[in-house]
């Protein structure tokens, strides 16, 4: 969903300022590099059309923005990457399994499960709240929701709700998530680590 708005503060020197989204709301940041045509300078009170992403300090700013009457940026279109689905699915099934077969206690299973539900529905709040411009869930709090057992739920959330499964920085930082927690659980199934599945019977 892009927004849009009316410039109303620039700083020709640094090259950014602030646009007042239309409808009301906190002034979204911008850059003169989210801008298509660079080669327009910016003045105030120009209509401006965005979308709103987080950079690498979780704030907010625009981006794809484009000046009253020029066109939009054509949105590229990825595929969904199979491979997430895939692993979620098949990881999900090996732990339900491995609970069958008396290898994992049931709250192993019911933790991974909740956890992923209740990761998909941040995910899924998350892009809501970027679509509509309101204040978004930190980075933070969605890598610890993967690295306590919700990675499944989020693989699935980034690649069906297609959020969060482009900016690279998130990408590495969840699949590193990811490896931590399978490693953890496959420690828990060796003999050093059983006496600690205890705490879940």
């Amino acid at each position: 969903m892009r927004l849009k708005g009316k410039l109303i503060k620039w700083n020709a020197d640094k090259a950014f300022g602030f646009i007042t989204p239309n409808g009301g709301g906190d002034a979204i940041f911008i850059h003169k590099t989210a801008l298509k045509n660079r080669n327009r300078t910016p003045k105030i009170n120009d209509v401006i059309t965005f979308s709103v992403i987080q950079d690498n300090q979780g704030r907010y700013c625009a981006d794809q923005a484009t000046f009253s009457g020029e066109k939009s940026p054509k949105k590229q279109t990825k595929g969904i990457n199979t491979f997430s689905i895939y692993l979620s699915l098949i990881f999900i099934t090996l732990v339900t399994t491995a609970h069958l077969l008396d290898y994992l206690p049931k709250k192993i299973l019911l933790v991974y499960l909740g956890l992923s539900i209740i990761t998909f529905i941040a995910y899924a709040f998350d892009k809501s709240k970027a679509q509509r411009g309101e204040w978004r869930t930190q980075e933070s709090t969605l890598h610890l929701l993967a690295l306590l057992g919700g990675w499944p739920g989020a693989a699935l959330a980034q690649q069906l709700l297609r959020h969060k499964s482009k900016k690279k920085e998130f990408r590495l930082t969840f699949w590193f998530t990811v490896v931590i927690n399978i490693a953890a659980l496959g420690w828990l199934m060796t003999a050093q680590g059983k006496p600690f599945l205890s705490f879940f019977s």
